[in-house]
């Protein structure tokens, strides 16, 4: 499936934060910042960029608690999330404001949400999938036909992809504490950018999520990360907790 970056550029308020913790934005000053990889990049093979991707890639199943914490022009709101994984692409987001309120929950695979609840989330979203993925660990493969470029060192890895006027880069570094840092751009404009830091497992512990067009930012803290078995096959239903 096509990868959506927006779907509603009216939209200023970050439903993924009260709904289901998705790319809500942090400002960084009206200069369009430098592209994370570099336009002169060399091309990448098909193999090279699964294989780099795979490196991000959850395995089995994953159940993993955060706090989130928003902050824009108006304040700060926080609140605890659970996410679930199973390999390799879908994932159940449960999301939840102080003391409980503001409940939400969705199902994503790959680069489309099954379902939400509430049911008018999506459409309330501005989100790019790429983002949300990343501030879990977790890097894409390319739409069909883009162009991808990147290259590696001893301490770095970077990717792009470019479909029309839309790019996706990828940085991954090495090092005590790696990281992740993922972009995606529509034309020069910045859609946003996470940064999340990683633990030697290449689990997240900490992610940030910042979008030149909001004055806002969303930080996740990792606070607990398990390895089940399985999940029960009702976890992935509407309605169910």
């Amino acid at each position: 499936m096509p990868q959506r970056f927006l779907l509603d550029p009216r939209a200023r308020f970050l439903y993924l934060a009260s709904v289901l913790l998705a790319p809500v934005l942090a400002a960084c000053g009206s200069r369009t910042p430098p592209p994370l990889v570099s336009p002169a990049a060399g091309p990448l093979s098909a193999d090279q960029v699964r294989a780099w991707v795979g490196e991000t890639t959850p395995t089995g199943h994953r159940l993993q608690r955060f706090r989130w914490q928003l902050r824009d022009d108006r304040g700060a709101a926080g609140g605890r999330g659970t996410i679930r994984f199973a390999a390799p692409d879908s994932v159940r987001l449960d999301v939840a404001g102080p003391f409980g309120a503001g409940r939400a929950a969705a199902v994503v695979v790959g680069d489309s949400a099954v379902w939400t609840d509430p049911q008018d989330a999506i459409a309330r979203l501005v989100p790019s999938y790429p983002l949300m993925w990343a501030m879990f660990g977790v890097a894409r493969l390319p739409a069909p036909g883009a162009e991808v470029t990147g290259g590696k060192d001893s301490t770095t890895t970077s990717w792009r992809y470019v479909s029309g006027s839309d790019t996706v880069a990828y940085v991954r570094t090495a090092g005590t504490a790696p990281h992740l840092l993922a972009e995606v751009r529509h034309g020069p404009k910045v859609i946003g950018r996470v940064d999340a830091t990683l633990g030697a497992d290449g689990r997240p512990v900490t992610a940030r999520l910042t979008v030149p067009s909001v004055p806002a930012r969303l930080d996740l803290t990792f606070t607990a990360s398990i390895t089940p078995p399985a999940f029960t096959p009702d976890l992935w239903l509407p309605g169910q907790r």
